[in-house]
């Protein structure tokens, strides 16, 4: 297939060697007489979420049982985002808490990891003045997380592995999944697009993908051990292509698993949202009817300038498009304000553009520089002040569409599923619907895990509220 990137494996002999440190490290451990405990604490993204959920099953297989609280942790590991300033500075302020934690136990190992550990000034910051910090490698070194842990545990001096000569996918990693209703299915890694602003291809590297009878694999388990709601993870997760299976192909292969659950993905790039996707999405019973497609900005110039490879019309023609094959489908977005360069007129644009467009929800940035970005080298003449300015004339507007989306919902029966508990007595439950709209549910916890039919009773602008149906 055309545009088809040759994928590298890392070898089974390597990940049999990563098993071997496995054995070495539960060793050691059990030497000590006492139970170990570890600690994850991630940022950002699903995928980060997905990379702690194979670190956990690392540090279970060592030996180590997964705990929530630092201060009891043998092992403190944070992985981290890099996608914008705030998260970046939330994290550092973070790790520098820890050297309390540290000091009450000298042998803590802290590991900084994730997005943050492949931005060359932050592991230089990280190297200088966070000296409690023991192991630091960045996400394509997260499956040799053993032989470093072991290197660390051995060794005297701070290990810092974040050069990585290929990206690979590693196939055989455990998983510690902390819910058994919602999954995580990662179907490719890193990403092609360089948009001007987005750090994540020199973090992540370039795109690669999972060859499908792996993914397919991994699917029906998650489906024969009960989960329901399983969304496939990639930077650019439209792009998928393994070299024998596009997007859409993949999503009808899924579809084809025998089992009661829902289909999700993201995050979408809309240069790659093809009718082809939308049809697959149509024609598949399981695939959620919602997609997440990030718009970034209504200027043709400033779209052009960030990168994007589309324009506001044929953003606009695909939206269409989607409703047209599925009229209930929900659409959700980013969007950046403030991009070096945008004027008055152009932000207007993007009002023009969320007018039109009839988000359910938006999620909205403030432009973040980022370190090694061509953005980052563009002069920005608006000062912190307007750009606020203009990001609350934006939120108020989609709060309006989002109120309006979500109060046409009151008094309709739908189908939800039950995916969770939630604190408060009014609304124990917490749902989502096939769109992927948060409903607060009265009933009983009993209907956790379970696809049930409620009656939505009113709304905000981000959630829906309501009442389990009984026969």
């Amino acid at each position: 297939m055309a545009g088809v990137k040759m994928n590298i494996e890392v070898h089974e002999n390597e990940i049999n060697k990563q098993r071997q440190f496995m054995h070495k490290v539960k060793s050691m451990n059990e030497l000590q007489g006492k139970q170990l405990f570890g600690y994850v604490d991630t940022y950002g993204c699903q995928q980060n979420e997905s990379d702690s959920e194979k670190l956990r099953g690392m540090l279970t297989e060592m030996g180590y049982k997964i705990t929530g609280d630092e201060n009891k942790a043998d092992i403190a590991i944070l992985n981290t985002c890099a996608i914008r300033e705030n998260a970046e500075n939330r994290v550092l302020g973070n790790t520098g808490a820890l050297i309390h934690t540290k000091k009450a136990n000298r042998k803590q190992l802290i590991v900084f990891c994730g997005c943050l550990a492949g931005v060359p000034e932050t592991v230089e910051k990280i190297k200088n003045s966070y000296h409690h910090v023991g192991l630091v490698f960045p996400p394509n070194n997260l499956w040799r997380f053993p032989e470093l842990l072991h290197r660390s545990l051995t060794g005297k001096k701070r290990v810092f592995e974040t050069e990585c000569e290929e990206t690979k996918i590693a196939e055989g990693i455990p998983l510690h999944r902390d819910g058994t209703i919602k999954a995580w299915l990662p179907v490719m890694y890193g990403c092609d697009n360089f948009c001007s602003y987005c750090i994540v291809p020199y973090v992540r590297g370039r795109e690669r993908s999972r060859k499908r009878n792996a993914i397919i694999e991994e699917a029906e388990t998650l489906v024969k051990s009960g989960y329901k709601d399983i969304t496939l993870l990639g930077q650019n997760v439209n792009s998928y292509n393994d070299g024998e299976t596009d997007f859409p192909s993949l999503i009808r292969m899924i579809n084809d698993i025998e089992g009661d659950f829902l289909i999700r993905f993201m995050t979408s790039h809309p240069k790659d949202a093809s009718l082809e996707l939308f049809k697959a999405m149509a024609e598949s019973e399981k695939a959620a009817k919602h997609i997440h497609l990030p718009f970034q900005a209504g200027s043709n110039r400033i779209l052009k300038l960030m990168n994007r490879g589309y324009t506001q019309e044929s953003y606009l023609e695909k939206i269409t498009t989607a409703r047209k094959l599925m009229p209930n489908i929900v659409i959700t977005s980013d969007v950046i304000v403030g991009y070096p360069g945008e004027t008055e007129d152009e932000f207007n644009e993007t009002l023009k553009l969320v007018e039109k467009a009839q988000f359910d929800a938006m999620f909205t940035f403030i432009y973040s520089k980022r370190p090694g970005t061509a953005a980052a080298k563009q002069s920005d003449s608006l000062t912190r002040e307007e750009k606020q300015v203009m990001f609350e004339r934006l939120m108020d507007l989609q709060n309006e569409i989002s109120d309006r989306k979500h109060e046409a919902y009151t008094g309709k029966e739908i189908l939800v599923l039950v995916d969770g508990e939630a604190p408060g007595e009014e609304y124990p439950l917490k749902a989502r619907t096939n769109g992927g709209r948060l409903v607060h549910l009265t009933g009983d916890p009993k209907q956790t895990g379970k696809f049930t039919k409620v009656k939505i009773t009113h709304s905000n602008n981000w959630s829906l509220f309501g009442e389990v149906l009984h026969d």
